[in-house]
């Protein structure tokens, strides 16, 4: 595995937050707790700003977002909208292509056959103490086969600029340049149970008086 564009989750841990975004840190951190996270690697930062800079793209993204008045919504679509547009119009560099086909081959060695994966994004201004992000970008899942999984890591890339996104970005303060986007390609499972756990009341902020919680235990396959 090309330890510059990509790292497995066993080799993640908060640490290497700049390199493989939030999600992904948190992935590997888990992983090696020793927590039932299923199988998967990040391709990290360094991947997506080798695509920006053999396209020239980090300068024209900040070009076109200068122009726009982060107060007209409209403008702000359409900005976003041909930003997006231009990520997916390239091929991203060979060797970045080729590490990504490598990392995912590994992993598909394990079964023997093209293994289903989710494609999730991990920017390095997700879950954030301030700013949570969820939601923000896009996550692909049951992806199959390498060809598949390099598009969809591009079009992660790309998401880092939808309008949901650019708007967050722009009322939280935080430069568009300065946020990098991991992508996390993750085993995919069949969950009997999933949900989501909420240790304070998210319109009150309230940890304790009036928290209320709505959870469930996602039961992983042991073969995962």
């Amino acid at each position: 595995m090309n330890a510059l564009f990509t790292l497995p989750f066993t080799a993640i841990g908060r640490a290497d937050h700049d390199r493989v975004g939030g999600k992904c840190a948190s992935l590997g951190e888990m992983t090696q707790a020793g927590v039932a996270v299923p199988p998967g690697f990040a391709v990290t930062t360094d991947a997506y700003a080798s695509m920006l800079a053999n396209h020239g793209l980090k300068d024209e993204i900040a070009r076109a977002l200068s122009r726009v008045d982060p107060d007209d919504f409209d403008a702000v679509d359409r900005a976003a909208q041909a930003i997006r547009i231009r990520i997916r119009s390239h091929r991203m560099p060979a060797d970045v292509e080729s590490a990504i086909r490598d990392a995912y081959a590994a992993m598909c060695a394990e079964i023997g056959a093209d293994m289903p994966v989710a494609v999730r994004s991990s920017a390095t201004a997700e879950d954030m103490p301030d700013a949570s992000f969820a939601g923000q970008q896009d996550t692909y899942l049951w992806v199959i086969g390498a060809d598949a999984v390099v598009e969809k890591v591009r079009d992660c890339w790309a998401s880092l600029y939808t309008t949901r996104a650019v708007a967050y970005r722009e009322k939280q303060g935080i430069d568009h340049g300065d946020v990098l986007m991991s992508v996390a390609v993750q085993k995919m499972v069949n969950a009997r149970a999933a949900g989501v756990a909420m240790s304070l009341d998210p319109n009150t902020g309230d940890r304790w008086k009036r928290c209320w919680a709505r959870s469930s235990i996602a039961r992983f396959p042991t073969s995962m």
